[in-house]
């Protein structure tokens, strides 16, 4: 019966769409139009500020320029004192030139304070014995805590499968409004496909930007739909990071996995050009030497987040293989919780005997009550999580305390 419900859930989320080669395509009113980067004059900034980190006492800032540019961050622990410079990461010894803008700071202090401000200069003629420059552009100051990684509590919220939906950004985290947490967490499907530039920052990027990204940084894995659509494998440069990691904040160690698309390799859609069954298994074998680290090994508890949830998600192939190749190494791990999506139906499975030894939270789905805010806080005692439906109301909760 939880299955028939899954499949109608998903049946209803494709409604209003056509479905053509397996894929659904934007009905109407969603239709991406030309892309971001247009041909007229002026030099601007596109979308940007927006912060990414993987709390190892440093912090990307990404912004994203309408030409191209030679760019750098301006900071300082004191707004009217930013007299430290930063610049993209060079690439044998050439510094970054281009619209996609990501600089990383680094040996920042735990729990300080920070003041920045973005600056790009455009690059308006690239001759090979003499580049001309043209106007300068930069942002207004902004701010950001580096987060103390040994700090004794730590908080964030989980968001997916919005599925193309921008204003379930900022109507989600309303229901957090005031809290003030160390991260977002992106666990997938926030768009259908990937279609061009211009997707990805009227439906993610600019809403983030607009409601948190300048001061407080987001961490983001890719859904199964992130995979899909001829600009999929351009998605990655406009990140400083979507695909599989491992961090520690605060009693935590983190550990995120990607886990690609649901369907077979081998489906006609993909035409012969996707190979997720190896990326998957590269997965394992890294998850096998993450989870033998001390920092995994001696940490309070380690929560796995991965949108395909290793459990619970159907029999279509990629969860299938999730399950075989997961599942084993993190019941031997002994994970103390999984947070996971896809199925668009928000469920708490608790520790099944024989089958998963610890929880697994599965958020909800695109549909106006059906869309969830997962809100997570863990200290050296417990991990408490608490998930709310659209409306606010609590649906679903689970604590796990340290054995």
């Amino acid at each position: 019966m939880k299955e028939n419900l899954l499949k109608e859930n998903r049946r209803t989320f494709l409604k209003g769409g056509l479905v053509l080669g397996g894929l659904a395509l934007l009905s109407p009113e969603k239709v991406i139009s030309s892309p971001a980067h247009t041909q007229d004059d002026e030099f601007k900034i596109l979308t940007g500020p927006y912060l990414q980190t993987n709390f190892g006492n440093s912090i990307s800032i990404l912004w994203i320029t309408s030409k191209n540019s030679a760019s750098w961050v301006e900071y300082g622990e004191a707004a009217d004192k930013m007299d430290k410079k930063a610049y993209g990461r060079s690439e044998l010894g050439l510094k970054p030139a281009g619209r996609l803008n990501c600089v990383k700071l680094e040996n920042l202090q735990p729990g300080a304070t920070y003041f920045y401000k973005i600056v790009s200069r455009e690059i308006s003629d690239f001759q090979p014995y003499k580049l001309t420059y043209g106007d300068s552009i930069s942002g207004a100051t902004e701010s950001f805590v580096n987060t103390n990684v040994a700090k004794e509590e730590i908080s964030f919220v989980m968001i997916n499968d919005i599925h193309d939906r921008p204003k379930s950004i900022p109507q989600l985290l309303d229901l957090d409004k005031g809290n003030k947490r160390d991260f977002i967490f992106f666990n997938g499907d926030v768009f259908d496909y990937q279609t061009d530039e211009k997707q990805i920052i009227d439906h993610m990027l600019q809403p983030c930007v607009d409601y948190f990204a300048k001061t407080t940084p987001f961490v983001y894995v890719r859904g199964n739909h992130e995979t899909r659509g001829k600009f999929a494998r351009d998605f990655a440069a406009y990140f400083d990071h979507v695909g599989y990691t491992a961090f520690t904040l605060g009693p935590v160690r983190f550990v995120i996995l990607d886990t690609g698309e649901d369907k077979e390799d081998t489906h006609p859609v993909y035409a012969g050009i996707v190979d997720f069954d190896r990326y998957r298994e590269e997965q394992a074998v890294w998850l096998e030497h993450e989870v033998s680290r001390k920092e995994f090994k001696n940490a309070p508890f380690r929560i796995v987040m991965m949108h395909i949830p290793p459990r619970y998600s159907g029999d279509a192939h990629g969860a299938v293989h999730c399950t075989q190749l997961f599942e084993p190494i993190m019941n031997r791990a002994k994970v103390d919780l999984v947070l996971s999506g896809h199925t668009h139906q928000y469920k708490v499975h608790g520790p099944a005997p024989k089958l998963n030894n610890y929880p697994i939270i599965i958020g909800g789905g695109p549909r106006d009550g059906f869309r969830t805010l997962t809100k997570i806080t863990a200290s050296r005692k417990q991990v408490q999580v608490s998930m709310l439906d659209d409306s606010g109301k609590e649906v679903g909760a689970y604590t796990v305390r340290r054995k």
